[in-house]
Order: structure tokens, then sequence, then C-alpha cells
């Protein structure tokens, strides 16, 4: 019979066959892991493609080929910022974190008179950029 804790990673401190400490144990496991890395960049991929939908309304315009191109760009451009601070996000979660937060609280100034929109829009980025913190926080126990 194989004893189970005698292929296992940790480093766990035995006399005689019991179990004494399983201080290298981590207390984070793997789909836990997995989670706190992928939950904010699924999330922040999903919120751009969210926000890039509110563009297509420049199709109903009827406008011109280079009108039309020039409002998508336009319309494009809050997506943008979107990508760009997930892009410094998935490299520096703190910084990306602290980002977030702080173009939800810039929407929130500028959009407090329209609470819906304000939940809609800010209520996401709050989430995404407290766990990119949470990320940053936990990043020695996810990386272990």
């Amino acid at each position: 019979m194989v004893d189970r804790w005698a292929t296992t990673p940790y480093p766990l401190l035995r006399r005689g066959g019991e179990l004494l400490c399983d201080e290298g144990v981590d207390d984070m496991h793997r789909p836990t892991k997995l989670l706190l890395y992928w939950s904010p960049r699924v999330l922040g991929i999903a919120f751009a493609l969210f926000l890039s939908l509110f563009a297509l309304d420049v199709f109903d315009e009827h406008l011109g080929l280079w009108k039309t191109i020039l409002a998508l760009s336009v319309h494009l451009i809050p997506t943008a910022i979107i990508v760009l601070v997930l892009a410094i996000s998935w490299r520096w979660e703190w910084v990306g974190g602290m980002l977030f937060i702080a173009v939800g609280i810039l929407y929130l100034a500028r959009m407090w008179h329209h609470p819906a929109a304000v939940a809609g829009i800010s209520g996401p980025l709050f989430l995404i950029g407290a766990l990119f913190l949470i990320n940053s926080w936990k990043r020695a126990e996810i990386r272990a």
C-alpha cells in the first residue's frame, strides 16, 4: 500500500507514520487560485466588449463611409481606455486595480445624475478593480 503523504509535494513533518504538522500546505487550493487570477481579466474583457456594443448605434445614423468610421472611432474611445487599463492590469495588478477604480470614480463623478448608468458602468469597474487589488495582495499565494 502506498502512503499518500509520501508522494505529496508539500514538506510535511512526520514521526512514526503520524502527521505532525502541515505548515507547508498552503490554504489556497488550485481552483481558487485560478478563479482569483482569471476572474478580473475575463471580466475586464467582457466589460470592454459590453462597452463596445454601445458604439454600434452609429450604423443607424445612415452617414457616409468616412463619417461612419469617424463616429465609430469616437464611440470606441471608452473601450480603448478600458483595454489599455486592462493591458496595464495584466502585468501590474496593483496599478491596474487602482486605475479601474479611478475610471469608475471618474465616471461616477461625471454621471452622478443617472443612477442606472452609474450602477451599470461604475459598478463593474469597481468590482474589476477590487479583484485586481485582491489579486495583487494574494500574488505570492496565487503564483505558488
